[in-house]
Order: structure tokens, then C-alpha cells, then sequence
């Protein structure tokens, strides 16, 4: 992986210098484990003049949360708890003779750009902007089978969880079993906050579970998904509880069923990332339920769980080959319910057999 992470950021040198910055920051954990393979919390990336320095307050541990150091990329500890990683950076930069140095303004505060300058006054700092996230957008396959492994993680979580009683347990029990199921089968951790909602609180984006206990005839709606070295994935089913579902439901979740698969359909290369959105949010305009869509029907996932593209009706750009994306339309009904259907997926040419499905739990409206 060295030469991995080598030629990673060689690619970044050659953007920020054709900027006309001789040295860059790296703060954003992200972009700092993307270049470094690892990103002990509070670490910074130096890249240039002479050579790249990871600067931290810990000697990384290897922890798989906090990935594994490049081993050819050199390390300075700072002494002491108090000091800041960035300044150490910048004061470095300058001993080194650089005369400019780009950072990610988009992470840094205020307060923390002003001590940059003070302690590296002579430094011209500009805006490396969002060019990491922009070269993070394709993945490699080796970054792909991590995402692939999360994936399968989240499944077999979620398959045993199905085979479990559900009536009289809580949101929030149902929720911590899960992630205690991804860590068990392999995950570094949960992606995000695991999402379990029931009954009236079913198809809400992003709710957090609660203390209400799983009833017969509710619709149960979970979203969950799995760390895996650094990479995220995420996947959301929607069942219904003990009874046949009700007319309403049916009909409901085969409107759902109908924009996902429409979203899914639409990841091809070179497909705009607008298009992908219209392609499901038109589905559920069609039948009247377009103001309960939220922004976006879908996001990019890799190193964080929600980074570009976005899949979102103003959004601007084009998918490229090998970007995960998620597509994850979902309509919540006050006071009644709704549905989400969620998936993880890679894009893919039509001549490789178009867009790869990580999450392979079944999409059928099972009455558990």
C-alpha cells in the first residue's frame, strides 16, 4: 500500500503546485487517512517541499479505528498534550524554506488559520479547496472490496436480526443489537448512528431510535451500515411486523420499491448526478408524495458516510466508473408511517454488467 498512498499524493502535489503553492495542509481526517493510511485523531499531513511529515500528538497506535501508518511516510510527535499539530506544521514548512502553503479552509477555523500565520508569518497561505474529496470520488478496487466486506458485514447483521423476535422490543434495543452483530462479524464499528424506527416514527430520514416497542402491524424501518478499515457502507430495509401488510402499506412500499429501483437503473458513466435524483424522485412526484422526499435520494460513501456526489436535483457533475454511491428514497407518512429502501452500490459500465449491488438483503416485503 505504500506506493499506493505515495502515488495518492503525488497527484495532490502536482495540483497544488500548478496552483502556485509550494507545501500543503492536510487537516481533514478523511484526506489526512486517504495520503497516510492512518488519521490519529487530531493529526495533519504536511506535503512538500522536501518530504511528508504526518504531525500528531500520539505515536499512532494501529488501532483498525484510526487505520495503519504508511510505513515510508515520516512521523513527527509533538511534545507535549497541549500543542497544535497544524502550527507545528506550518512553523515547519517555513523552516523548510516554503513560501506558500495551501490548506483545506473548508475544515480549518478561523482561529486556527490566524495561528498558522502567526507562528509562520512569511508563508503565503491559500485554499487547496476540496481537491483530496475530488480525487477521493473513484475508488480503487482495493477500496471497493473494503466497501464490499462492510457491506456483507451489515447484511449478515441485519439477516439475524430478522430471525429474531421483534414484538415488545424497543427502537433503541433493537438498534444496540445491531451494531454489537457488525462488530461481531468483523466491522471496526457501525458507520453512522444506527437508525431503528417503528409504527408512526417508520420512513423518517435519519430518526433516532426511542423507547417505543415493536407492535404487530407496524412497518419497522432500519438503517444501518458498517466501518470496515476506514470504509462505509450503509443499507435500509423496511418491513412490517407480524400481520399481513395492510393495502395501504403494500401499495405504499411498492411506490418506494419502484424509485429505487428507477435511482439504480440510472447509474451508468457519465450519467448526471441531477439525473440520477429525477430518475426517482419522479416516480414519487407521479403519485403525489414528492414534498415527503428529502433533499437528496442518494450520496457518494467511501471514508465518510456522506461525501460526493450528491444525488440531489440541483447537484452539478457527472458519475464516473467505480464511484459508490447510495440510493435511498424514502416517504414518510405523519402520523401513520412510511418506507425507505436503501443500497449501496458501485458504478458500473453497461459492458461490465452496469452497477455492482453491495447490499444484497432481499428488497421483498417481508411480514416478520
Amino acid at each position: 500500500m505504500s506506493e499506493v498512498y505515495a502515488a495518492r499524493r503525488d497527484l495532490i502535489r502536482d495540483r497544488f503546485a500548478a496552483a502556485g503553492s509550494s507545501a500543503a495542509l492536510v487537516s481533514r481526517p478523511a484526506n489526512v487517512r486517504y495520503l497516510a493510511g492512518a488519521a490519529p485523531k487530531g493529526a495533519v499531513l504536511l506535503l512538500g517541499p522536501s518530504e511528508d511529515l504526518l504531525f500528531c500528538r500520539d505515536t499512532p497506535t494501529g488501532d483498525p479505528q484510526e487505520g495503519r501508518l504508511d510505513a515510508h511516510l515520516r512521523l513527527s510527535v509533538l511534545d507535549g498534550p497541549g500543542g497544535d499539530p497544524a502550527v507545528a506544521a506550518a512553523d515547519h514548512a517555513q523552516a523548510a524554506r516554503a513560501d506558500s502553503l495551501a490548506v483545506e479552509e473548508h475544515d480549518l477555523t478561523v482561529a486556527r488559520h490566524r495561528a498558522l500565520h502567526s507562528v509562520a508569518p512569511r508563508l503565503r497561505l491559500g485554499d487547496l479547496g476540496h481537491a483530496v474529496e475530488q480525487q477521493r470520488l473513484v475508488k480503487d478496487e482495493e477500496e471497493i472490496a473494503c466497501l464490499r466486506i462492510a457491506a456483507e458485514i451489515a447484511d449478515q447483521a441485519l439477516g439475524e436480526l430478522l430471525e429474531s423476535i421483534l414484538v415488545g422490543r424497543t427502537e433503541r434495543h433493537l438498534a444496540l443489537e445491531l451494531e454489537r452483530r457488525l462488530v461481531d462479524h468483523g466491522a471496526d464499528g457501525p458507520a453512522f448512528r444506527t437508525s431503528v424506527a417503528t409504527g408512526p416514527n417508520s420512513g423518517r430520514s435519519g430518526h433516532r431510535p426511542t423507547d417505543r416497542r415493536v407492535e404487530e402491524g407496524d412497518f419497522l424501518s432500519v438503517c444501518l451500515g458498517a466501518n470496515y478499515r476506514g470504509y462505509r457502507c450503509e443499507i435500509g430495509r423496511t418491513f412490517v411486523i407480524g400481520t399481513t401488510p395492510a393495502e395501504w402499506q403494500i401499495e405504499l412500499y411498492e411506490l418506494v420499491f419502484a424509485a429505487q429501483r428507477a435511482g439504480r437503473e440510472a447509474l451508468t458513466p457519465g450519467a448526471a448526478y441531477r439525473d440520477v435524483d429525477r430518475a426517482a424522485r419522479h416516480v414519487i412526484d407521479a403519485a403525489g408524495h414528492g414534498e415527503a422526499l428529502a433533499p437528496c435520494t442518494g450520496h457518494g460513501v467511501g471514508l465518510e458516510i456522506d461525501e460526493d456526489p450528491q444525488l440531489a436535483p440541483a447537484a452539478m457533475g457527472k458519475l464516473d466508473a467505480c464511484v459508490p454511491v447510495t440510493v435511498e428514497p424514502g416517504v414518510h407518512l405523519p402520523g401513520r408511517g412510511g418506507v425507505r429502501i436503501d443500497d449501496t452500490l458501485v458504478v458500473r459500465p453497461e459492458a461490465d454488467g452496469g452497477p455492482e449491488l453491495l447490499t444484497i438483503t432481499t428488497k421483498e416485503l417481508l411480514a416478520l
